[in-house]
């Protein structure tokens, strides 16, 4: 496939290419280009020139268009399900579910920023003021940058493209290199839905090279990057040369604490959705399991039993409860975890097998406070961790002394004491009596500490997507 560059469909300006893998097969996909910084100065020098003419174009225009996306999406879908499926490894029941989301995103984005009204602060509102009226209104924030990940490519996109073109800027899509080809297609759909040449363009390449180039350009005036947290420190450091803003939603090693009065069925329940779903390659994923001791033998036993009775195969089939990782390196990253946690003095209870780009569903016991899994070593796959304890203040302190602050959860039949747990979580975003493993278009999303910069989501990226000034009328009364 080719990249939009500008206003064409073009290769890499040096022919050079990135091979797309299928990660169940090992098989070759297609191509798509390895661009280079002159293909990404050209891109940002076309989205600034196209952006000036797109903020002209009326909100209700625009959210015609937007709509249009969003039929041509539904028409589409089960190709767009498979080939996320094949590029990515994901459970086609997963593919088709991410694919059934881009309505729910964009719609969600498409009415708020309708109804995004200016504010006005009447005259006589302070001491002084009695004659002036003060009013606001939102501007576009000019080019942006989405910088995407494999995980969720599709769920991204609608967090970042939609809400970028509806408050009138142009925005340049950098999808993951090992699965772009569903972003590529979601960007001719948009074209095919109106969206001119120059205000969306798409650019694959190696991040450290076009990622970084894209942050550090002058013309880009916001980057919103959803990835890892040293890729994350990176980006802000090179958009800190241009005082360029920036949208970080990076890593997480998110707690999931079980008191002793908790649901078990529940637990057992939401541990397979909010640690196994995508293979775990979720970054607010549960990750460290915090059971207390009363009740770990029987999380262990009851985990051992449902993940064991788990299809782990062809993401293509029906049946297929997991997949693959997205490649081989990120199954050997796994092991190499796993395998350093049981010289720390863990003992695997299941699992702690990789074939080729597959790891199998793990639980690891006598996991302790100590170990780096406990604190900052995010395994970005299908580990469950279990960590002891006897209080409640030693749950909140294990679960608050990593560098991350993603998200975190907590299981009690006691509501107002889950509350207040939820309070001292050192984290963006708390669940009771559910995986932490939860995120709403609606909902504002993002981390503490090292897990990222602002919040993504319907009730606030329209606002970090715009830029505000205040019109002064003085004098306006008499």
């Amino acid at each position: 496939m080719k990249n939009l560059i500008g206003y064409e469909w073009k290769d890499a300006s040096n022919g050079a290419i990135i091979e797309v893998v299928n990660p169940a097969k090992q098989e070759l996909i297609d191509t798509v280009p390895n661009v280079t910084l002159e293909d990404v100065d050209t891109a940002v020098k076309v989205a600034q020139i196209e952006q000036k003419k797109w903020e002209k174009v009326s909100i209700y225009d625009r959210a015609d268009i937007l709509y249009k996306f969003v039929d041509l999406v539904e028409e589409n879908k089960e190709r767009l399900a498979r080939l996320l499926s094949d590029e990515t490894g994901k459970p086609i029941k997963e593919a088709r579910g991410e694919i059934a989301n881009v309505r729910i995103g964009v719609r969600g984005f498409v009415e708020k920023a309708k109804h995004l009204y200016d504010n006005s602060v009447p005259v006589g509102q302070e001491a002084g003021q009695e004659k002036t009226m003060q009013i606001t209104k939102r501007y576009p924030l000019g080019v942006i940058a989405a910088i995407i990940p494999f995980n969720f490519p599709s769920d991204l996109f609608c967090q970042k493209v939609p809400p970028a073109l509806m408050m009138g800027n142009s925005i340049i899509v950098k999808p993951s290199n090992y699965n772009p080809l569903t972003l590529i297609e979601y960007v001719k759909l948009m074209i095919e839905a109106g969206v001119p040449a120059g205000v969306i363009q798409v650019l694959t390449g190696d991040g450290p090279t076009v990622g970084q180039a894209l942050a550090g350009h002058p013309g880009v005036h916001l980057v919103s990057l959803t990835g890892g947290t040293v890729a994350g420190i990176q980006t802000m450091g090179t958009a800190s040369k241009n005082l360029t803003h920036i949208m970080l939603e990076l890593g997480g090693n998110d707690a999931f604490i079980f008191l002793e009065d908790g649901d078990m069925d529940l637990a057992v329940k939401e541990t397979i959705w909010g640690r196994l779903y995508n293979g775990g390659q979720v970054c607010c994923a549960s990750k460290r399991f915090l059971i207390h001791n009363s009740r770990k033998a029987e999380f262990i036993s009851r985990m051992k039993e449902v993940i064991e009775n788990l299809k782990v195969g062809d993401p293509s089939k029906e049946d297929t409860d997991m997949g693959p990782m997205v490649n081989i390196n990120a199954a050997k990253r796994i092991e190499e975890q796993v395998n350093q946690m049981v010289a720390e003095g863990a003992n695997i209870v299941c699992g702690g097998k990789r074939e080729d780009a597959y790891y199998y569903p793990t639980i690891l016991d006598n996991v302790t406070k100590d170990m780096e899994v406990a604190k900052d070593m995010e395994i970005f796959g299908p580990v469950i961790s279990v960590i002891g304890f006897d209080t409640i203040d030693e749950a909140i302190e294990i679960a608050n002394q990593s560098s991350y602050g993603l998200c975190g959860c907590v299981f009690t039949s006691n509501y107002p004491l889950g509350m207040q747990i939820a309070d001292k979580l050192e984290c963006g975003g708390a669940v009771i009596n559910g995986a932490s493993f939860y995120r709403s278009f609606e909902m504002p999303f993002g981390g503490w500490k090292h897990s990222g910069i602002g919040n993504e989501g319907v009730m606030t990226t329209l606002q970090e997507m715009s830029r505000l000034k205040t019109i002064v009328m003085k004098n306006i009364l008499d």
